[in-house]
C-alpha cells in the first residue's frame, strides 16, 4: 500500500481484540448494525493515537480534538474524557502493546431507526469503537518520499464542510486521491477555495524554500496535531517558519517538501506534479525536524 499511510505487515495485528461499546471482542467478530448512522450515513467523529514506550503520545491534544469534534456535531459520546481514557487504556493491556501501536476511536450516532439523515431518527446510544493495531510506517518511505500530484477538489471553508473535523465522511478526500493515482500519485495536493496550497488528502503539507520552511494559514486544512507540534518545534528552535497563502508557482522553487500526520509523524516528499525535489531524502531540514520531533516524543512518553 503506498502513501503517508504505508506501513509494515504484522501478523499479530489477525488476533488482536476490539474494544465495541465496553466489550472487547476478538477482531473478525467485531460488527456493527446495517442501520447504525456511521454506516448509513459516515455520521460520526474519529480519533488517531500513537502508543509509544508505554504512553499515548500527545493524549490531550488528541482528546481536545475528539471532544471539540463530537461538540460541533451534536453527538453525545456518553463518555467522560476519563472514561475514554480509561477504554483506551483497556483496549491497550487486554493486547499487551506497549510501544509501536497506532490507535483508532470512531463514535458514530449509534443506530437509527431508519435510513435517513435526521439526527433525531437516532436510537439515542453511540456506537464507540476502539481499534489498536501494531503498526509502524514502512522504513523504507524516509529515503523513498512520497509523490503528490494536484487534485482539483479543493478543501472546503467551516461554512461548507468543516477540515477540522475528523469527520466519518471522507469522500471528497477519497476523490481527491483517485484524481491523482493514475498519475503515480501517492497522495493528493489539494488547494483551498482561492486557489492557495492547503493541505494533502490524508496529511497537512509543509515545504521548504531557502532553508525557510513554509505552511498554509491552516484554515482550510486539517487541524493536525503533528502540524501543530511541527510550527511549535520550529518556533522554539530557531527555524524560520512562515504559515501564509501559497501557490503552486511557489512550490517550484522548493528545495524539500514533507507531510505531517499522527501515523507517519514526518514523512518526505519526493516529487511534486512531475518537478523531482533537489534535496536527497530525507532533506537537511526534514531530517532536523524529524529529530527533534522524535525527541518530543520521547519526552512526552516519560511525562
Amino acid at each position: 500500500m503506498p502513501g503517508s499511510q504505508d506501513f509494515a505487515a504484522d501478523p499479530r495485528n489477525e488476533n488482536v481484540l476490539v474494544y465495541l461499546n465496553g466489550a472487547l471482542v476478538p477482531r473478525g467478530e467485531a460488527r456493527v448494525s446495517i442501520f447504525d448512522a456511521g454506516f448509513v450515513l459516515g455520521d460520526g467523529v474519529w480519533e488517531g493515537f500513537r502508543l509509544h514506550k508505554g504512553a499515548l503520545v500527545f493524549a490531550d491534544a488528541h482528546l481536545d480534538r475528539l471532544f471539540w469534534g463530537a461538540k460541533e456535531i451534536a453527538l453525545d459520546i456518553g463518555m467522560t474524557r476519563e472514561e475514554v481514557r480509561a477504554a483506551l487504556q483497556k483496549t491497550l493491556d487486554a493486547n499487551g502493546m506497549r510501544d509501536g501501536v497506532h490507535v483508532r476511536l470512531m463514535v458514530t450516532r449509534g443506530p437509527k431507526k431508519t435510513v435517513n439523515q435526521d439526527p433525531r431518527n437516532a436510537a439515542g446510544k453511540p456506537t464507540v469503537v476502539i481499534v489498536a493495531e501494531h503498526k509502524l510506517p514502512a522504513p523504507e518511505i524516509v529515503t523513498r518520499g512520497l509523490v503528490l500530484a494536484t487534485s482539483s477538489i479543493r478543501c472546503t471553508p467551516a461554512s461548507m464542510f468543516d477540515m477540522r473535523l475528523n469527520s466519518h465522511s471522507r469522500l471528497n478526500l477519497i476523490r481527491a486521491l483517485i484524481e491523482v493515482m493514475d498519475k503515480g500519485a501517492d497522495e493528493a495536493l489539494m488547494l483551498d477555495p482561492n486557489g492557495y496550497v492547503s493541505s494533502c488528502n490524508a496529511t497537512n503539507f509543509f515545504f521548504v524554500r531557502g532553508g525557510r520552511l513554509y505552511s498554509s494559514t491552516g484554515e482550510f486544512c486539517f487541524n493536525g496535531v503533528t502540524r501543530a507540534n511541527v510550527i511549535a518545534l520550529a518556533r522554539a528552535n530557531g527555524i524560520a517558519i512562515e504559515l501564509g497563502n501559497f501557490t503552486l508557482h511557489d512550490l517550484r522553487e522548493a528545495d524539500e517538501a514533507f507531510v505531517t500526520g499522527t501515523f507517519g509523524g514526518l514523512t518526505p516528499v519526493r516529487s511534486i506534479d512531475g518537478r523531482a525535489l533537489p534535496a536527497a531524502l530525507p532533506g537537511p531540514l526534514t531530517a532536523r525536524l524529524r529529530a527533534l520531533y522524535d525527541d518530543l516524543k520521547n519526552r512526552e512518553a516519560l511525562r
